[in-house]
């Protein structure tokens, strides 16, 4: 009985995936962002873009953050909750971009849902 619940937990988790395939990953991709697209800025996040050859691709995301923002910890804690949006909401972002989001020190202390707010309406309003 408990084996029959398994297929249905697992076919809800892996559309809330982060799948490989969305995410920047090689230097030159990063750099083809920053020479080759756009940028917006808020008060928390700096998000460059670049629309993809074929645009019913996938989104990709990368994500920056600078050794100034704090140690490894801090870090890491910035990257998991900018991830963790981009997991929940990936199917409301657009399609066929590449988009590099850099945060900015006031990340690591606010709130979750503001920054969930912040960077969904800053990266709608950047890739109409």
């Amino acid at each position: 009985m408990h084996d029959a619940a398994k297929p249905a937990a697992s076919a809800s988790r892996s559309n809330r995936s982060y799948p490989r395939a969305c995410r920047l990953l090689a230097r030159a991709n990063f750099e083809a962002v920053y020479d080759g697209g756009r940028r917006r800025a808020s008060k928390q996040f700096l998000v460059f873009f670049r629309r993809r050859t074929a645009l019913d691709a996938v989104s990709r995301f990368g994500i920056s953050v600078k050794k100034a923002l704090g140690g490894a910890v801090v870090r890491n804690r910035l990257k998991r909750r900018i991830r963790e949006i981009l997991r929940v909401h990936r199917q409301e972002i657009g399609t066929g971009w590449d988009i590099v989001i850099h945060p900015r020190s006031s990340v690591a202390t606010a709130p979750f849902a503001a920054l969930e707010r912040e960077l969904l309406d800053l990266l709608a309003s950047a890739l109409k």
